[in-house]
């Protein structure tokens, strides 16, 4: 039996199996993706459905991702969980500019804040280390903004070990990272283990493998899916919640059809045997 709900930051329970909004923008994050009225209901049948996690950022659109929270979900009913990011600035849909300066760092906070029409942002991510600004001035600014009750919590995103240790060292705000993890990319492996022994949530991004679930997995994933009744991404998701009981995927679709089979994915219980053959699967 999977654990069902994860204790973020150790008092703040949340459903594992949560929702990102990056796929209710358009190609590049960049723009819409569809009619917003469609976007609107996904967020709503998400939270319907007994998401508590919401994954989102202030590059998704940019600014977009954040306004559909609010539009869909606001007042926000108890309990539920929105997860933000800043740190990253956009000027077209393949331009990325990293930005750590703690006064940037400030601004971008403080407009999710107004965006997402709340006081509080309960998990606000740090969604690249800016290698030109010291990690303490960073999460320095990250943990004034805490103090002014402006967040609740830390997280980091795309991480390696080494960096996570040394902020660990810096800060105790922090109880999440987001990497890039899934069946077939197990790259960031040691920042899971590292996350399990510090009791950090790890938000495995591209938890589908970004459309990848085919080639050499296919066999595999097709075999376990049909004793299951399940598709190859549930078997996927199934296998992330089996895998460790800090992951919280947070798989995103523009659809609702979609929206339903990823969720379903939390009743695929996989056996000893399967994750065993799923286990085998990893490319890294």
């Amino acid at each position: 039996m999977i654990q069902d709900t994860f204790p973020l930051g150790g008092d703040l329970p949340v459903r594992r199996l949560g929702y990102g909004t990056a796929q209710l923008t358009g190609p590049g994050y960049w723009g819409p993706r569809g009619e917003r009225a469609d976007a609107v209901a996904v967020l709503r049948r998400a939270v319907e459905r007994g998401v508590t996690l919401i994954d989102t950022a202030d590059n998704y659109g940019p600014d977009l991702a954040e306004e559909l929270v609010a539009e869909a979900l606001h007042p926000y009913r108890d309990g539920l969980v929105i997860a933000a990011k800043g740190g990253v600035v956009r000027t077209g849909d393949s331009a990325w500019h990293v930005d750590g300066r703690p006064e940037r760092l400030r601004s971008m906070c403080e407009a999710s804040l107004r965006r997402l029409r709340t006081d509080r942002i309960d998990l606000y991510q740090l969604h690249r280390l800016d290698p030109r600004v010291p990690m303490a001035e960073q999460l320095g600014t990250l943990d004034e903004l805490r103090a002014e009750g402006k967040i609740r919590y830390v997280g980091l995103d795309s991480v390696t070990a080494d960096r996570l240790t040394e902020a660990l060292d810096l800060t105790s705000s922090i109880v999440s990272v987001q990497n890039r993890f899934n069946l077939l990319d197990r790259e960031s492996a040691d920042v899971l283990d590292l996350c399990a022994a510090h009791e950090l949530a790890f938000l495995p991004w591209f938890p589908l493998a970004n459309g990848a679930l085919t080639d050499g997995a296919a066999d595999t994933l097709d075999s376990v899916a049909e004793r299951h009744g399940a598709s190859r991404g549930q078997v996927a998701l199934a296998w992330l919640l089996h895998h460790s009981p800090v992951l919280l995927p947070t798989p995103g679709t523009g659809s609702l059809a979609h929206l339903e089979e990823n969720l379903q994915a939390a009743e695929v219980a996989l056996t000893a045997s399967d994750v065993s053959l799923l286990d085998a699967l990893t490319d890294s």
